[in-house]
């Protein structure tokens, strides 16, 4: 299962990130979105579970708890859209 998490502390690292869901279950990638530019953090990122049960128990303990002093937000992630890219 694929997550959406957002509200994330700027400083907060894809380990750490990782650590806060693998107490939910086995977590096979973790990637925080970051500015092409300037290489800071935008504040969201994906968490992908392999197994919808642990993922939605992920949803379920992790969402809106305090990580690193922000609450974050947890939910399933959408396909992307079909639309062109901007250049």
């Amino acid at each position: 299962m694929n997550l959406y998490v957002r509200n994330l502390n700027y400083s907060l690292t894809e380990e750490e990130l990782r650590e806060v869901f693998a107490q939910s279950g086995e977590v096979s990638s973790v990637k925080i979105i970051k500015d092409r530019i300037t290489g800071r953090a935008k504040g969201y990122g994906f968490v992908e579970m392999p197994n919808d049960e642990e993922g939605k128990n992920a949803i379920e303990r992790i969402n809106g708890t305090d990580v690193k002093g922000r609450n974050i937000e947890v939910s399933p992630a959408r396909p992307p859209q079909d639309r062109p890219k901007k250049w």
